[in-house]
């Protein structure tokens, strides 16, 4: 089953286009990443990633990726399918045997700063049965939707969530993964493949990056000495993140995206934009 939204569907008349591709962008406030699949020969042919020099507000960021469609060749050609993931703090987890979709904006009021004017939507996580409930970007989604037409976006939580739960499907051991961003990280704790936790928090600092690791761990009772720990997203052995973490957690690997493709751009890691390339 599918997760994530489809914009109503606009006839495209793909007939002339010989080259099977798909696009996936992934935009936060302080950053985008976009990333193109050749179906054909199942290749990634360009993955890219730019930042910004601070922090923008919506606005701001839509101005950005507009630059970077004027100005990126490979972004000037056709897609047959464009995947959209939007990156914050506002989405929250809800059981779905609890969900009503009239009380959207009451699961989100607890944990996050929302506004009356936000729009509010939700992907279904159907390997948990849980429902996210988020705030995309809407002028973002309006932007890409004149560009393209029909596009489907999700959260970046459901994307990790969905993929972290089936690499763990059958693994009894409770793992926790960090998600690495340069200013922000997402925690997700499984046990059993089940989720037991996921957050997402900002950091400038590898203190303040500690900090919240291992308060996290502790608010669930985990053993520094024996938890098992696994990074995947923007990090490498020789990082400040992972020489601080290694001072207080013994048991530290790295994930895998487990994919099939060819790569003519290369992914700097195999566990390196793992939402960008998971949301295929």
């Amino acid at each position: 089953m599918e997760t994530g939204h489809k914009h109503m569907a606009q006839t495209n008349n793909i007939s002339n286009i010989t080259i099977i591709q798909e696009l996936s962008i992934q935009i936060s406030l302080s950053g985008l990443s976009f990333c193109i699949l050749q179906k054909d020969s199942n290749t990634i042919s360009c993955i890219k990633h730019i930042a910004f020099e601070k922090k923008l507000n919506p606005l701001e960021a839509l101005d950005q990726l507009k630059h970077v469609f004027n100005t990126e060749d490979a972004l000037k050609s056709s897609f047959n399918a464009v995947y959209v993931i939007h990156v914050n703090e506002l989405s929250t987890l809800v059981p779905k045997a609890l969900f009503n979709e009239d009380s959207l904006a009451d699961y989100l009021k607890f944990n996050s700063k929302i506004l009356k004017s936000d729009f509010i939507t939700y992907d279904t996580i159907s390997i948990n049965d849980s429902v996210n409930v988020y705030v995309p970007y809407i002028n973002i989604n309006n932007f890409i939707y004149d560009m393209y037409g029909s596009f489907t976006y999700k959260h970046v939580s459901t994307v990790l969530i969905e993929n972290i739960l089936l690499i763990e499907k059958h693994i009894e051991d409770l793992k926790v993964y960090a998600h690495i961003s340069s200013n922000h990280f997402e925690i997700i704790v499984t046990k059993k493949g089940g989720l037991l936790l996921y957050n997402t928090f900002e950091y400038t600092t590898t203190e303040d990056f500690i900090y919240y690791l291992l308060f996290t761990t502790e608010q669930l009772q985990l053993n520094p000495e024996t938890l098992q720990l696994i990074f995947i997203g923007n990090i490498v052995k020789d990082d400040e993140l992972y020489k601080m973490a290694y001072k207080y957690i013994r048991h530290i690997s790295f994930g895998n995206r487990f994919d099939n493709y060819s790569y003519t751009t290369q992914a700097k890691t195999n566990y390196s934009d793992f939402t960008l390339i998971k949301n295929f």
